[in-house]
């Protein structure tokens, strides 16, 4: 590390900061603002990849991710469901404060979006000198004050609801509407390794949205016939009793997909010799739905069990992060916000009141692995869960009943220890309320 750094200082020197960046990039050293690319997959399961156990799929891409870089096992997206944990990444906050804690519905949240506070992760990294891309899902808003643009995006090109179909519609290309050309996991791909050729010889942020493999289970292998493209379009939701039948061979040929696709986009980066200058991020929005593998832990998406919300986190940054390692420090999605801002050099005004934190020191081995306390919250009429896991130690609210799991014995939920250890119950119950009167203030929600 040392050594890294008295070459960037006599670049500096020598050529000065830009010049010194090109010069860093073209001898395969990190330079003080790296580029980064971010993939969110959408209802994988944490137990769908090679690399976190899965014996039925084939994903040799993201593993080689893996083996590259570090891979977390104690992550966690912040919401339930995918709006929540997307508004968490864009603003480094508990979701909790910017009013969005449940997936937004496309008629009934018609009005509803992030609010725009110009120190979302884009517009800050936008103000550092990146080009700043997304392409895939939003999720985060309809209305024209609630884009992607408004938010710090130069580029979008995808769609803005919660589903979509894979094979039929329009989607959006910055703001014009436009008719889906081809499978969109591999329009997705398609947009990201063109933003990234564009963008090549400068800083930029990317973020790769892709809707694989969140319902509807439609397989790259089989398009819609003439006839069903005439028929009226039937509903994106798929589930157990559908009468459209899905099973977990199409789940996971859509999922081995998406695989292909971070591929050609690693392939495009080593190509451009943008490797190593290059932190790569991949991740996932929540636990997986009923056809994903979400062992060893019990339940799915949409609940505050560990299966609702561990998620697979792998970064890779070549010379910076190291390879091949494993790491147990305990992650949100609003982690991976403070810790771009922090590897890309990014500042944001006094104002501004993050609560994620940087784990890049934690995970090159500079600083002890962090202890923290962390929560989360569902008060929907369907659904009232509550959760906050300090250590080893989980406490959930569910149906009315008070759980206590220690998830280093117990990952699988299953020995409730709460009769046991009832001084451990009060006291993760008192973090719990400071954090929700903490976060349900007026004071704390700018």
């Amino acid at each position: 590390m040392q050594a890294r750094h008295v070459v960037t200082a006599v670049l500096i020197a020598v050529f000065g900061n830009q010049a010194a960046a090109a010069a860093q990039r073209s001898l395969g050293q990190p330079s003080a603002r790296p580029n980064v690319v971010l993939v969110m997959m959408d209802d994988l399961g944490y137990g769908d990849l090679g690399s976190y156990g899965a014996p039925d799929v084939r994903t040799p891409n993201i593993d080689r991710l893996a083996r590259a870089g570090v891979r977390l096992t104690d992550a966690y997206a912040n919401g339930h469901v995918c709006s929540p944990t997307r508004a968490a990444l864009m603003s480094g906050r508990y979701p909790q404060r910017v009013g969005i804690e449940k997936a937004l519905a496309d008629a009934a949240d018609s009005a509803v979006g992030l609010p725009v506070t110009g120190t979302s992760l884009p517009a800050l990294l936008k103000s550092n000198g990146y080009a700043t891309g997304l392409v895939g899902k939003w999720h985060l808003g309809w209305k024209r004050e609630f884009s992607p643009q408004s938010h710090g995006f130069d580029e979008f090109f995808g769609f803005l609801s919660g589903a979509h179909d894979y094979y039929v519609g329009t989607v959006i290309e910055d703001t014009t509407r436009v008719q889906l050309s081809g499978y969109l996991t591999d329009e997705i791909t398609s947009r990201a390794l063109r933003f990234i050729e564009k963008h090549s010889t400068a800083p930029f942020f990317l973020e790769v949205a892709y809707n694989a493999v969140h319902w509807p289970f439609q397989p790259p292998d089989r398009p819609p016939t003439a006839d069903e493209r005439r028929a009226p379009r039937r509903r994106l939701v798929q589930l157990p009793d559908d009468s459209v039948v899905a099973t977990r061979a199409d789940y996971v040929k859509m999922l081995e997909r998406a695989d292909e696709g971070v591929g050609k986009i690693l392939a495009a980066l080593e190509q451009r010799s943008l490797t190593r200058n290059t932190l790569v991020i991949f991740t996932n929005d929540n636990g997986g739905e009923w056809l994903s593998r979400n062992a060893p832990f019990f339940h799915r998406k949409a609940t505050l069990w560990e299966g609702g919300i561990r998620v697979p986190l792998i970064l890779r940054w070549p010379g910076v992060l190291p390879a091949g390692q494993t790491s147990r420090q305990v992650a949100l999605t609003m982690d991976l916000t403070a810790s771009i801002l922090a590897a890309t050099g990014t500042k944001a005004p006094d104002s501004y009141r993050p609560d994620g934190v940087n784990i890049l020191p934690a995970l090159r081995g500079e600083s002890p692995v962090l202890e923290r306390n962390v929560f989360w919250r569902i008060d929907q009429p369907v659904r009232r869960q509550r959760a906050v896991r300090s250590g080893r130690w989980k406490l959930l609210l569910d149906g009315g009943q008070l759980f206590l799991f220690d998830l280093d014995t117990d990952p699988g939920e299953r020995r409730d220890l709460a009769a046991q250890r009832p001084d451990k119950v009060a006291a993760l119950r008192k973090l719990y309320l400071a954090w929700t009167n903490d976060v349900s203030s007026p004071a704390t929600a700018r």
